[in-house]
């Protein structure tokens, strides 16, 4: 009699109805969870679901080993963002989509990256910056820090707050 590893061991089945298994439950969860997920992060599910058209090179920055164009989200992102570079760094793009360090932003978010260049964002001298977390107290939102905010450092945390922005995870205070 053959050993099963119980760490490795997936039961195969193919019923369906009444008599659906608990694997399938599990993946239809599965997949409502991707799919829930993916919308959260501001994907939209075409967008997950299907490679996009990265379009050529001929962007300033192109093949630089970082994505320029504004329609992906992720860490394989440059910090600063040109609307005319949208559809032409496709080399890195395609590199950071194909390593899943990339996927496509709805098009909400990449409204977003627009919006953003109509913000004094400063500089990143403060003494928090670059931390992943914005420090600069014109802002609310998920990606704010924890810690108590202080007008030293309002515009100088500019690469976090503007990512974060970009992302959707901030917004100006009203």
């Amino acid at each position: 009699m053959a050993r099963v590893n119980p760490t490795c061991y997936r039961p195969h089945t193919t019923r369906t109805g009444i008599g659906t298994t608990i694997t399938s439950r599990i993946s239809r969860t599965a997949a409502t969870a991707i799919l829930l997920a993916g919308t959260m992060l501001g994907m939209v599910p075409s967008a997950m679901a299907q490679t996009p058209d990265f379009g050529d090179d001929s962007s300033e920055w192109a093949r630089d080993g970082e994505c320029d164009d504004m329609r992906f989200i992720g860490p394989g992102m440059a910090s600063v963002l040109n609307d005319e570079d949208r559809g032409h760094d496709a080399t890195d793009c395609r590199v950071a989509f194909e390593q899943k360090r990339v996927t496509m932003r709805s098009e909400a978010l990449q409204q977003r990256v627009v919006e953003a260049r109509r913000i004094a964002w400063g500089d990143d001298e403060g003494a928090f910056a670059n931390d992943g977390e914005c420090d600069d107290m014109r802002f609310e939102g998920e990606a704010m820090t924890t810690t108590v905010l202080r007008v030293e450092d309002v515009q100088h945390d500019a690469s976090d707050c503007r990512n974060a922005y970009q992302d959707g995870l901030i917004a100006l205070r009203q």
